[in-house]
């Protein structure tokens, strides 16, 4: 089983900046991909970033330009620097990993519970 704990969540103006972290622990043999996803009421959980491996990355259209997803040597924890955040930014986010970790026999996705970012003056 793999754990991923958000954190850096909160209330930010529009315009403003705000970091995003998620450690994965457990026993964790090899992470193919880690990244975000969020989802705004009424709306469908989509896509913010995400960073394979071999350190490419894709982002929505909607965050291009404006947050930047980066991760630590060990690969375990991940980042979400987001900047020039808008209203529209509001959203519920998640950390998502596709990992093998001990007790599979293969890759699995993992969620993390979400962390709330609110974008209001």
């Amino acid at each position: 089983q793999v754990q991923l704990v958000e954190s850096g969540g909160g209330l930010v103006q529009p315009g403003g900046s705000l970091r995003l972290s998620c450690a994965a622990s457990g026993t964790i043999f090899d992470i193919n991909a880690m990244g975000w996803y969020r989802q705004a009421p009424g709306k469908q959980r989509e896509l913010v970033a995400i960073i394979r491996s071999g350190g490419s990355t894709d982002y929505g259209e909607s965050v291009k330009g404006r947050f930047t997803i980066s991760r630590d040597g060990g690969k375990k924890t991940v980042y979400l620097q987001m900047s020039d955040l808008k209203s529209e930014d509001t959203a519920t986010y998640y950390c998502h990993s596709e990992a093998w970790a001990r007790g599979s026999t293969s890759y699995m996705e993992y969620w993390g519970q979400g962390t709330q970012v609110t974008v209001s003056s």
